[in-house]
């Protein structure tokens, strides 16, 4: 019997992600592959390996004894390969790094091209997610550094720096009502039409918790993903945008920015990585430049993207 890590690395992606197709965008192959090596490797064994009659992709009883076992051959062929980078001294590798959504406030295209010009050896290959999603792919090892806003507790295994920490606004078009106001309440932006990132963004927390907290319920007109495309809605008179103040900055000329007070809100991001467990030579070359890059700011506490 002829078993590949090839098989078993196809084989602990599709356990993971819970599907082939999610599997196979994680591994840069495509889909038909990735069925084809692990209809090979249980055909090598002569058990289903996993469960494929429900939407979701679980392992079988068998593909669940045979997984720790596969994690376990995948990880000592990678630190076999730390190892001899570690004993020549040429970073060489890959690398995982998530990011919730565009930032105003981080320069992450800069950094992952000073890192680039610094490593030229190492592969890079950037993720986009919801920052709670993308703590956990840090805690599980699928990614190396994740940059998102504050996740507040992160949990065991994951440290967290906070590497920016700015004020959260009001963006309103230069018609608005708001426009020549230097502040507006909470409660005041509450019975306005609200522009903002959906939920499970670090800067939807911030707004939701704090209108829970003044006992306010926001009406939520319009959910983005990308903060400039809040910033061109506010400019057109959709709404009012609540967003970080870079961001608001960055939009378009017209749009005018306004504080929120009573309470006042700020928006913090930062940079999270995995503390427990082994962590190959690439991504140590990868934090180190990182937290050199981003120096930490502030307190920990709550924030937004």
């Amino acid at each position: 019997m002829v078993m590949e890590l090839r098989q078993l690395a196809y084989l602990v992606a599709v356990a993971d992600e819970g599907s082939f197709t999610r599997a196979a965008a994680r591994l840069h192959v495509a889909q038909p592959g990735v069925s084809a090596q692990v209809r090979r490797l249980e055909r090598e064994l002569g058990q289903p390996l996993l469960d494929r009659t429900g939407r979701t992709v679980r392992p079988t009883d068998a593909g669940a004894a045979v997984l720790p076992y596969a994690r376990a051959a995948l990880e000592a062929v990678a630190g076999a390969r730390r190892a001899v980078a570690d004993t020549t001294g040429l970073v060489r590798g890959h690398v995982s790094v998530g990011v919730a959504g565009s930032m105003s406030a981080v320069d992450v295209p800069g950094l992952l091209a000073g890192f680039h010009r610094a490593h030229p050896g190492v592969e890079v290959t950037l993720t986009e997610d919801r920052r709670d999603r993308l703590a956990e792919a840090v805690r599980a090892g699928r990614l190396d550094l994740a940059l998102c806003g504050h996740p507040g507790a992160a949990g065991p295994g994951v440290a967290v720096r906070v590497v920016a920490d700015e004020p959260l606004v009001a963006a309103v078009a230069p018609d608005d009502p708001l426009a020549g106001r230097e502040s507006v309440t909470l409660r005041g932006l509450a019975e306005r039409p609200l522009i903002t990132l959906p939920p499970g963004s670090g800067l939807r927390t911030v707004l939701d918790a704090a209108c829970a907290a003044a006992g306010v319920r926001p009406r939520v007109a319009f959910e983005a993903g990308d903060p400039v495309m809040l910033a061109r809605l506010a400019a057109q008179g959709m709404g009012v945008a609540v967003l970080p103040g870079s961001a608001a900055a960055a939009g378009p000329g017209e749009l005018r920015t306004v504080a929120i007070t009573r309470p006042r809100l700020r928006g913090r991001v930062v940079l999270m990585w995995r503390s427990r467990g082994p962590v190959g030579a690439a991504a140590r070359a990868l934090l180190a430049y990182a937290r050199r890059a981003l120096p930490a700011v502030g307190s920990g506490g709550g924030g937004a993207r």
